[in-house]
């Protein structure tokens, strides 16, 4: 047995959305390690039914939901003795069953809704969906304190900044240093990247990710989405959250005190470690995973983004300043940015032009309620769609 705990002890139960993606499947991987400490009761994914399949045959969930309805049908044709939901509210539907934690694993907006239920159910929150807390972060931590809800963050970022602000109030931090590795083409001039091909820009150094967010790396949209994240999770203005790159990836991030103190939370790249973190806090189980030598390290390097070099940090750093629906425009551009991009539609470095001229042209409002964030949300796809029909290839 991998982790002591007493014969009395049961199960967590957890419900993972987003089971077959990168962060899904690793978190899978955790439970097979610890067979004793987890109970999985609930699948959720988009399309990809014959990988679900086998997570249900090997995990033996009651419930699973698929958000893609024509995928969702396919699942139900194969009889596999759960309760099914498809459609566009199944995920919503699967993250209010009875959960101890809910894994929030999707990509991009559509997390949004499915959060907000698993908090309404009681469930602790395991984050590593951070487009729903980028659009609605004051939305959703309003909604979770109210419940007494607990967040945890998955993004290896702010699950170390999370570790190392425990027991410090945010009134003693200085600033909080988010880590980027820079991605696939750091160093390289804008010019030459006029014509990387998607297959370059998933090449990540040092992480293993979703096309997605493989992407986002390589424009560093992802650390600018991670700002406003930690802005909203944390209770820090922008002024204290800063932005190095560290092409090691062994640092995941920093806080510095008022004192001059900086604690640091170091590990190998394996997202498995973090979503262990969220599964089992407060208690820390011995891990099989390998760990990290600092015998072996040769070098920790941190110098400061350039925002010629990144210019999608520098707008996703303009829409955390304005506030307000602004980050839910820029989410929303980048979203539809990025999977013409994938699609082959689009230049890379039409990437931030679609985003820019979406912000110059949205119409920027305070985030009181989650309407308003939907309706930016959409009116910023709109715009950043009729932008992509101009620029197409």
């Amino acid at each position: 047995m991998l982790a002591q705990r007493s014969e009395e002890a049961v199960p967590r139960r957890i419900c993972i959305l987003g089971s077959t993606g990168s962060i899904g499947r690793s978190a899978l991987d955790v439970v097979r390690h610890y067979r004793d400490l987890f109970e999985v009761v609930g699948l959720g994914a988009h399309s990809n039914v014959d990988l679900l399949k086998a997570q249900i045959a090997e995990f033996h969930p009651a419930y699973v939901a698929v958000a893609d309805q024509a995928a969702g049908a396919r699942l139900a044709a194969m009889d596999e003795g759960v309760t099914l939901w498809t459609g566009d509210d199944a995920m919503e539907r699967l993250a209010a069953i009875p959960s101890d934690v809910v894994l929030c694993a999707m990509v991009g907006a559509v997390g949004l809704r499915p959060v907000l239920k698993a908090i309404d159910a009681g469930s602790r929150i395991a984050l590593a969906n951070k487009e729903p807390m980028v659009m609605a972060g004051p939305i959703i931590m309003a909604h979770a304190r109210a419940r007494g809800i607990e967040i945890i963050p998955v993004d290896s970022e702010h699950n170390a900044v999370f570790q190392c602000l425990h027991g410090h109030r945010t009134t003693d931090v200085r600033c909080v240093h988010l880590t980027a590795s820079g991605g696939p083409f750091y160093g390289r001039s804008l010019d030459s990247l006029r014509d990387v091909t998607l297959e370059e820009a998933v090449q990540h150094p040092t992480w293993d990710m979703g096309e997605k967010i493989s992407v986002d790396s390589a424009t560093l949209m992802n650390k600018g989405l991670e700002v406003i994240e930690a802005m909203a999770l944390f209770g820090l203005p922008l002024s204290k959250i800063e932005v190095v790159i560290h092409p090691q990836s062994i640092v995941h991030s920093l806080v510095e005190f008022n004192d001059g103190s900086i604690l640091g939370h170091l590990g190998v790249t394996d997202m498995r470690f973090p979503i262990l973190f969220a599964l089992t806090w407060p208690e820390r189980v011995q891990s099989p995973l390998a760990r990290l030598s600092l015998t072996t390290m040769r070098e920790l390097t941190f110098r400061a983004p350039s925002f010629s070099e990144f210019p999608c940090l520098e707008l996703a750093l303009r829409a955390a300043k304005a506030g307000g629906t602004a980050p839910a425009a820029l989410n929303a551009a980048n979203e539809v940015a990025v999977a013409a991009f994938c699609k082959h539609q689009i230049g890379f470095l039409d990437i931030p032009e679609v985003v820019r001229r979406t912000l110059d042209t949205a119409d920027i409002c305070p985030v009181i309620e989650l309407e308003s964030v939907l309706e930016a949300d959409a009116a910023a796809r709109k715009a950043a769609l009729d932008t992509v029909g101009r620029l197409r290839k």
